[in-house]
């Protein structure tokens, strides 16, 4: 039988839902924290995001093929074969074989699918690090480090391996951050993807993305960024021998409508495992209907953690932070479908 599992990670100030005990330190009031959940369950009535105008129907098809069957061997060629600004579906497919190259999708070239053989057959790896040069040979930053940028909206990929292939850092190290995908653009689609790095994997850093049945493997704040992101039967692996931790989202204010949310996943793995860290005053985590391996951390999370039926051994709350939470299924409603992200706007047919 499913089980709920549904996790909230925020930080929230002394005017929201924190009051001073008699120590002048600060606790959760149940007034203030059922006022901070309904302003969270009320992304469906954003406007803060564009109105979706999404564009299906390919109007150029393009193969890539490394070996040369196709009309381009490399990936980043294809994509600067586009117009300078791309105004209807382009449908890029990429045969099995690895790709060795950085790549960048600019900002006016919207609406790109690239569709692999499979995850397991065409992959796309560098090397980066925030602490490399540039070719000006400044840092490249954790922004830089990315083998695969996305930064135009409508981006759509299916069945392909997304890797950084920098080796795991010694725990506390600096300017290791090796990200095998940024997605910095809104309304992007994955599906049957793997992301593979391990000090901060994935970059979901801002706009409303979809993953569905993907893999992310990685060690510490492997899922991170501001982004509204769900994610829908997903595998989450952890890969460190030491301490690590799945997500660090970065909402900052009640004004940003920002979150993830994890439905129907599993997160497996070695070493420790944090659920997440507050990246930023409001940072917003749920996990739903999630099966937890025994590697999660007794305490869940660095900051604020809600639970309710959780599955697996990594999921038992005895031993959780003094102020975690149940909530309610009403009250998890809001973050466990697609409206969590406006989808039935633009996730259409995919």
């Amino acid at each position: 039988m499913l089980k709920l599992l549904l996790l909230v990670l925020c930080c929230g100030n002394a005017n929201s839902w924190l009051a001073p005990n008699r120590s002048n330190e600060f606790e959760v009031t149940e007034e203030g924290y059922s006022r901070w959940l309904k302003q969270m369950g009320d992304y469906k009535h954003s406007s803060l995001f564009q109105e979706a105008k999404n564009k299906l129907k390919p109007c150029k098809t393009i193969k890539v093929d490394k070996t040369g069957s196709g009309k381009f061997r490399t990936l980043q060629k294809a994509i600067n074969s586009l117009p300078v600004i791309n105004n209807c579906r382009v449908v890029i497919f990429v045969s099995a074989g690895i790709y060795r190259e950085k790549v960048d999708i600019p900002a006016y070239m919207a609406y790109i699918t690239l569709e692999g053989a499979g995850a397991d057959k065409t992959i796309i790896e560098w090397d980066d690090t925030a602490d490399r040069a540039d070719a000006n040979g400044h840092p490249l930053g954790t922004y830089g480090s990315a083998t695969f940028s996305v930064n135009s909206p409508y981006f759509i990929a299916k069945g392909i391996t997304f890797r950084n292939m920098a080796p795991l850092p010694p725990s506390g190290a600096l300017g290791k951050q090796a990200v095998a995908l940024r997605i910095s653009a809104d309304m992007a689609a994955f599906y049957r993807c793997k992301f593979i790095g391990a000090q901060d994997t994935l970059y979901d850093h801002i706009g409303r993305h979809y993953f569905k049945k993907c893999y992310i493997a990685g060690s510490v704040d492997f899922i991170f960024g501001n982004g509204l992101s769900l994610y829908e039967d997903c595998h989450l692996h952890a890969i460190t021998n030491s301490f690590g931790a799945l997500t660090a989202q970065k909402r900052e204010s009640l004004l940003q409508e920002t979150g993830f949310s994890f439905v129907n996943c599993k997160v497996t793995g070695s070493g420790a495992l944090y659920l997440g860290r507050a990246w930023g005053t409001f940072s917003t985590v749920v996990f739903a209907y999630t099966y937890m391996d025994k590697i999660i951390t007794p305490t869940g999370w660095t900051v604020f953690y809600g639970q309710y039926k959780c599955s697996g051994p990594g999921a038992n709350y005895g031993k959780r932070v003094s102020w975690s939470r149940e909530l309610t299924q009403q009250e998890a409603k809001p973050f466990i479908s697609v409206d969590f992200i406006n989808g039935h706007e633009w996730l259409v047919n995919l």
